[in-house]
């Protein structure tokens, strides 16, 4: 990995959602990805890094991973940046589908920044390029710090399994093209943060994932 890139994964809520503090260590400046609950800890962890927090990084508009953008946001003065505008729907329902999950009240948001595919999003002196990769939500955006050779895939892909697709706008389909044709041809030694769960690599799902690997689509 990258010197530059430091990242901690911080698990949040009963979902268990992998929160990604990631940072520059020469500037000591960084963002806090999908912010999905337990604001308090999220901002003790960066302050117990010594990071100065500069933005906030959406890969799709859950509940779980956006459930408390909004308020940290404002307590902190941070610009929003993600995911695809197509997840707009997702962050409108937020405030509803929290009540529906008992999670505690939250907030919908506008990004400062809707993010395309082939964008860049910079923290401190880092440089990630977005891929969308839709299948799980429409709108959903992958974080990859080539130098790092490591991804922040939110729920597009987990160690064994891939995102569900049940959900409004989720496609299957779509899904596994985002994976075969945007993250796996990145390389097999691409090391990626899922949503949830441990990490993995790219050649490790393509080698024996049952969903999406070679073997389950013929490859």
């Amino acid at each position: 990995m990258d010197a530059k890139l430091q990242v901690e994964v911080l698990p949040v809520t009963a979902f268990q959602q992998n929160c990604s503090l990631v940072w520059d260590a020469v500037s000591g400046r960084g963002a806090l990805v999908d912010a999905g609950g337990e604001p308090a800890r999220l901002i003790e962890a960066a302050q117990a890094r010594g990071v100065t927090l500069e933005k906030l990084l959406v890969t799709h508009g859950h509940l779980d991973h956006i459930g408390v953008v909004a308020e940290l946001a404002e307590k902190l003065g941070l610009p929003i940046e993600g995911p695809h505008e197509d997840d707009a729907f997702w962050i409108e329902l937020l405030p509803e589908v929290a009540r529906q999950y008992g999670f505690p009240p939250a907030r919908s948001f506008t990004p400062q920044r809707w993010l395309q595919h082939g964008d860049q999003v910079t923290v401190g002196g880092l440089c990630f390029d977005v891929i969308h990769c839709p299948g799980h939500t429409p709108g959903h955006v992958v974080f990859h710090h080539r130098p790092s050779r490591l991804a922040i895939v939110g729920d597009v892909l987990f160690q064994g399994s891939i995102g569900r697709t049940d959900f409004p706008r989720g496609s299957h389909a779509d899904l596994i093209r985002s994976i075969r044709d945007r993250l796996f041809p990145l390389g097999d030694d691409i090391t990626f943060v899922p949503g949830h769960g441990p990490l993995s690599t790219f050649g490790a799902e393509r080698r024996s994932n049952p969903f999406v690997g070679d073997a389950a689509v013929g490859s």
